[in-house]
């Protein structure tokens, strides 16, 4: 073996290294902000532990370590399987090679025109409705197409703005029962009827559009805006989660990092 032959790249050096940070970069986008990250941040440990006592030598470790990894997999699978799905559909997503398709989903691929959600207008008219105690459940696309679901409700092409969602949820509106669908700072969808996760345990002051919001984000690349009309209490739902928000201007930013 000639001297300095791990400096010898060739094309297809980089572009393997490209295409696995290319991976890594969707892997972080699905977990990031789930407790699903802590378990993968721990299996990339074990594994550079093993890849080190593979280069050490070490074989008792290291055929230890490999067959933990191996015998793993299925387990993985199981532990994962919500992102794993998300991740497939973001793959196979009608739009993949749109303007939210996948090369201008990279940060440094996207053009100046690229359309901004209007974060603060969906909070603001959400805050107006939680004082009047006025129930919403708003969806926002993040990378994969929300199609599927959208055909369950009224199609609509409006741009985003206060008045409008408020004129939506107005009690004697007859768009206000079920969801709206939110993309690319459009309401492409009202009066849609979401997925309710049955098998979930959630506290009882929590209604069908909490169980529907947790539905939708678990099954879809999506998260949800829900306000109860019970309380007027403001939820934020991603990945099957939900936080209860007193303050805006948290919410806004919480927002707009995850519709990156």
């Amino acid at each position: 073996m000639k001297a300095f032959d791990f400096l010898d790249f060739g094309i297809l050096d980089i572009i393997d290294i490209v295409l696995v940070a290319v991976l890594l970069y969707y892997i972080y986008k699905l977990i990031r902000g789930t407790v699903a990250i802590n378990i993968f941040v721990g299996i990339a440990i074990v594994y550079l532990i093993w890849k080190l006592t593979v280069a050490l030598k070490m074989e008792l470790l290291s055929d230890i370590l490999g067959k933990f990894l191996g015998g793993g997999f299925i387990a993985l699978i199981i532990v994962f399987q919500q992102e794993i799905r998300k991740f497939l559909l973001m793959l196979g997503s009608t739009n993949f090679a749109s303007k939210k398709g996948f090369l201008k989903q990279l940060k440094f691929l996207k053009s100046d025109d690229t359309i901004t959600t209007d974060v603060e207008s969906i909070v603001s008219a959400c805050v107006d409705m939680s004082k009047t105690k006025t129930g919403a459940l708003i969806v926002i696309e993040r990378n994969n197409n929300l199609e599927l679901i959208k055909q369950t409700g009224d199609k609509m092409n409006a741009e985003v703005n206060k008045p409008l969602l408020s004129s939506i949820f107005y009690k004697n509106s007859p768009l206000h029962d079920g969801a709206i669908i939110i993309e690319d700072n459009m309401v492409t969808a009202t009066r849609v009827i979401l997925p309710v996760e049955k098998d979930i345990t959630i506290p009882a002051r929590f209604g069908l559009r909490h169980r529907a919001a947790i539905g939708v984000t678990m099954r879809y690349d999506a998260v949800a805006l829900v306000v109860s009309e019970e309380t007027g209490q403001i939820s934020y739902i991603k990945n099957g989660e939900f936080i209860l928000f007193d303050n805006p201007e948290r919410l806004i930013d919480i927002i707009k990092e995850d519709l990156e």
